[in-house]
Order: C-alpha cells, then structure tokens, then sequence
C-alpha cells in the first residue's frame, strides 16, 4: 500500500508525516489566502461619466480561480487529518495530483485575465482597466502570487507522494544474490 512503509532512520514513518502535515499547511494557507484576496477585491471607478465596478465576479477566470483555490483550500483541511499509514492515504495520493492540476488551470486562468487588465489586447481593442483599478489589479496581482505558491507546495506534495509511492514500491522487491565470479 502506497506510503505504510517506513523508511529507515525515519521514526516509523512520524518524520514523514510532521513533512506531509507541514506541507499541506502551507499549502491550505496559500490557497485560502489566494481565495480571500480575489474574492473581496473590489474597486469601483468612473470613466467618462460611466461608473462600473471591478471584482471577480466579472471575469469567468477568475471565478474559476476563487472556486478551485477554496476547493484545494478545503481539500487540504480534510487531507490534514489522513494519515500516510491510514488505507484512506491510497486515495489521497491521486486527489493531490488532481488538486495540482486544477490549481494549474486556475492560476493560467487568471494569470490570463490579469495580463489582458495590465496590458489590454491592442489587436481586439481591449483597454488596459489598471490604470483605472489600481488597487484591484494590485490585490488580484498578490492573489496569484499566493495560487501560484499553493501551485508549487502541491507539486511538492505530489512528487513528494510518487517518490514515497516509489520507495515503498521498490522496497518490496525481494533481493536477489549478487554472484561474484572468481578468477
């Protein structure tokens, strides 16, 4: 079973669970910071005598991104409390690569969104809205700074899962003799 086996001189396993505890932590305290900041930002402005409000709301991208991040943000509370020892830990290893890619998708979602408020798009006609947002661009801007730290702890998590998965997988194999020929 993927993580059961302890690995010499880690404490029976306890060493890999204050990491994986440790890791996921961080992880939820990326992805729920990333959930707050888009969610509550919000900046209203007048331009030409048109007052319009931007918030996340406004943007498919960025509601996926607010939905995704407080998903993983929930998902690593609950992952919290299965230990590498409990037979629940098989599906847990699958669902942190699920996680990462969803996280993934998110974050180039609103990376996208973000890029076109900076910059615009000069080719559709699309106007830069930071200049008249600032405060709004700049919370988005922190938020995915904090999604793409949640991106990179969970791909520790996975990769840190697959190597665990790979230790304990090739630990199994029984050991065959090493014959040395004789001169």
């Amino acid at each position: 079973m993927i993580g059961t086996l302890p690995r010499p001189g880690d404490d029976d396993g306890k060493g890999r669970t204050v990491f994986l505890v440790v890791l996921r932590g961080l992880a939820m305290a990326a992805t729920l910071s990333a959930t707050i900041l888009m969610a509550v930002a919000s900046e209203k402005t007048t331009v030409f005598s048109i007052t319009f409000e931007a918030k996340f709301q406004n943007s498919p991208a960025l509601w996926f991104s607010v939905v995704s991040n407080a998903v993983s943000a929930g998902y690593s509370f609950l992952a919290l409390f299965i230990s590498p020892t409990s037979s629940l830990f098989r599906f847990v290893v699958p669902l942190d690569a699920i996680v990462a890619m969803l996280l993934t998708g998110a974050l180039a979602a609103a990376g996208s969104i973000s890029y076109l408020g900076k910059k615009g798009n000069p080719h559709t006609g699309w106007m830069p809205i930071c200049g008249q947002v600032p405060g709004f661009c700049d919370q988005m801007m922190i938020s995915i700074v904090c999604a793409f730290i949640g991106v990179l702890l969970y791909t520790a998590i996975v990769l840190y899962n697959v190597s665990i998965a790979m230790n304990s997988l090739i630990s199994s194999f029984p050991k065959l003799p090493v014959s040395v020929p004789r001169p």
